[in-house]
């Protein structure tokens, strides 16, 4: 029996990240934050002041990816890029005050997103596909050489 090639974990995934991006970047428009500017807010929101390199590292994104993804944060204010002070070849990356006023509908977005991928599920099924997704990241992870 041949598998059915349209049929696979890619199609959902991918299907998920274009619905998600467009129901965050619909929930977010009020602040200047895109879906791809989200996950380096999301960073900053867990360690302010990190560089930019360490970011770039964190997030396993090449730096021009980063560096343009700033520079989008920064011209909408939300976030400022600063020289270190032991070494000016570094940026340390600081949230404005409008980007820490932001935090609160950023999560709450996040969760409304999450309510509607899992308003179906039961709390243990949520918990089994939590887990595989984390599988799943690992696996590319491992693959790709991230």
């Amino acid at each position: 029996m041949e598998k059915d090639r349209c049929e696979n974990i890619g199609k959902y995934i991918s299907q998920l990240y274009r619905k998600g991006s467009s129901f965050i970047a619909k929930g977010l428009s009020s602040e200047g934050i895109g879906s791809g500017q989200l996950m380096f807010l999301l960073e900053l929101y867990r360690q302010d002041g990190i560089t930019q390199d360490d970011l770039t590292e964190r997030l396993n994104i090449d730096k021009g990816t980063t560096a343009r993804a700033l520079k989008k944060l920064e011209e909408k204010e939300i976030i400022v890029r600063l020289k270190n002070e032991r070494d000016k070849r570094v940026n340390n990356i600081y949230l404005t005050d409008k980007g820490i006023d932001a935090k609160y509908r950023v999560y709450k977005v996040l969760d409304e997103w999450d309510g509607v991928l899992s308003q179906n599920l039961t709390i243990e099924e949520k918990k089994i596909v939590l887990e595989l997704l984390k599988k799943i990241c690992i696996n590319q992870n491992t693959k790709m050489g991230g």
